[in-house]
């Protein structure tokens, strides 16, 4: 295969194939809208807190907060409580019924006993309290209040607590003055999330306020901001969205895991490149399970009708792929992000289950209408360095997928996928929309949200990871 940044500049060849319906014979049209006005509330900079470095730092400076002495390495440990004057702690007093706003219930965050404390004046009592729930919120607000094991099948490791550590933001607070600023820096930067906000700001509904609450909280346990570019997937949503600055700039029917066992779990990861004509190495619970390999043994003329290619090793395993070609369980395409549950996004030749309402319907992975556009269009956007070279690659492209060959094809501009569950938001047509909960996944959160709050929560999910045996064609 020739990279398009050889053939970039030369003879642009023979017409593109007529099979391919993404080749044009004009330049393509600029996917990417502008960028968005750029967000006036900043967080916390923590370069300006520390000691003056000189230009050149030591060996020592570079590992920061890790020091070494005679063989031994020493890290200084977070501090969790910091000295408070009474003002500073009238403005954590002040904010804490801000945090019903977003979502939160104030009743969790000890207002009188701050109060308390606040009336005996400075001291350890004082200094104890505010830190402890100024931290507190700091955690609910960064990273959800809904612990660990009521957030079924969710993998995501947040990022934000590496990124805006809490005693870091402790300190941050203490030393500016800006409790509130530093607090209300946490919220996410989503448009969706202030669609949320707004939305419960304005109803009355307790029903719908829990919902909305619930889903104002599985916004936190994300990342605060998703970056500039990325795939989203809300599964009880059907939909795949490719989003630019903010801007949905597509949208594409999806078909998702069955509930049980198959259903999808939420994930964050990296596209790393789109593989064009895949092969599917099928699953033994498939080959050896459902007796595809004594079938594709013993009938040759329906395994090569169906692409099927079976090998048996001297102990008798038996190997099936199938090959690539328009009948692949894959299709044409899959976009590859490497990750423990075998999850990726591909096409499928059983296209009418895209008509479908409901279409939780796959043994996990997640079946894309339209996944050749997809592909190209992952392809441009993950190489081109500007709009010149969009043709090139395109042309490259169509070329690939009308050959029919294996190929992996590489983005140096690797793109973050994100496989969410959200019952209640923002819709891909711009609409406050209620989601089927199709895997019963709201019950325990909005427990959660009601029972008392839960301290020393774990980051990361205790849950069995189940790999996915996708995808037969037509189940």
């Amino acid at each position: 295969m020739t990279r398009f940044r050889l053939i970039f500049g030369t003879a642009m060849g023979a017409a593109l194939c007529a099979t391919s319906v993404l080749a044009q014979d004009n330049a393509p049209e600029n996917l990417v809208p502008p960028e968005p006005a750029k967000v006036t509330e900043k967080l916390p900079d923590y370069r300006n807190k520390a000691p003056q470095q000189p230009a050149t730092p030591s060996v020592d400076e570079s590992f920061d907060d890790i020091r070494t002495s005679s063989r031994e390495i020493v890290q200084q440990l977070p501090v969790y409580v910091r000295e408070w004057s009474v003002p500073q702690a009238k403005k954590l007093l002040a904010f804490i019924p801000t945090v019903e706003a977003e979502g939160l219930s104030p009743a969790d965050y000890r207002a009188d006993e701050l109060s308390a404390a606040i009336a005996n004046g400075p001291g350890t009592t004082l200094d104890e309290t505010a830190s402890e729930i100024f931290v507190w919120l700091v955690e609910d607000l960064r990273d959800g209040r809904t612990p660990m094991d009521a957030r079924r099948q969710w993998f995501v490791v947040d990022p934000d607590p590496d990124v805006l550590p809490s005693d870091r933001l402790l300190l941050t607070a203490v030393e500016t003055g800006d409790i509130a600023g530093t607090l209300t820096a946490l919220n996410p930067v989503s448009p969706d999330y202030a669609r949320l906000k707004e939305e419960l700001a304005r109803t009355t509904d307790p029903a719908k306020r829990k919902l909305i609450r619930a889903n104002m909280d599985r916004w936190r346990w994300l990342g605060r901001d998703l970056g500039k570019q990325y795939l989203l997937t809300n599964v009880p949503e059907y939909q795949l969205r490719l989003t630019v600055n903010n801007k949905i700039i597509k949208n594409y029917r999806v078909v998702v895991g069955k509930p049980g066992r198959t259903s999808t779990p939420q994930l964050a990861e990296m596209v790393e490149a789109v593989i064009f004509n895949p092969t599917w190495t099928v699953p033994q619970s498939i080959v050896k399970g459902e007796g595809l390999g004594a079938k594709v043994l013993n009938n040759p003329g329906w395994a090569r009708a169906n692409g099927y290619k079976a090998t048996k090793g001297a102990n008798g395993w038996v190997t099936v792929v199938q090959q690539p070609g328009p009948g692949n369980s894959l299709g044409l395409m899959k976009l590859d992000m490497p990750n423990e549950h075998a999850i990726f996004l591909h096409d499928t030749p059983a296209k009418a289950l895209f008509n479908q309402d409901s279409r939780a319907l796959s043994h996990g992975c997640i079946r894309v209408q339209g996944a050749r556009e997809l592909a190209m269009t992952m392809s441009m956007l993950g190489n081109a360095a500007n709009r010149d070279e969009l043709p090139a690659i395109q042309q490259e492209v169509s070329e690939i997928t009308a050959g029919r060959e294996y190929t992996r094809y590489p983005m140096a501009k690797q793109w973050p996928v994100y496989i969410t569950y959200f019952t209640y938001g923002v819709d891909v047509n711009g609409n406050l929309t209620k989601f089927a909960d199709i895997y019963d996944r709201d019950a325990p959160v909005l427990a959660a949200l009601d029972a008392p709050r839960q301290s020393d929560r774990a980051r990361q999910t205790s849950e069995e990871v189940v790999e996915i045996v996708d995808d037969l064609q037509t189940s």
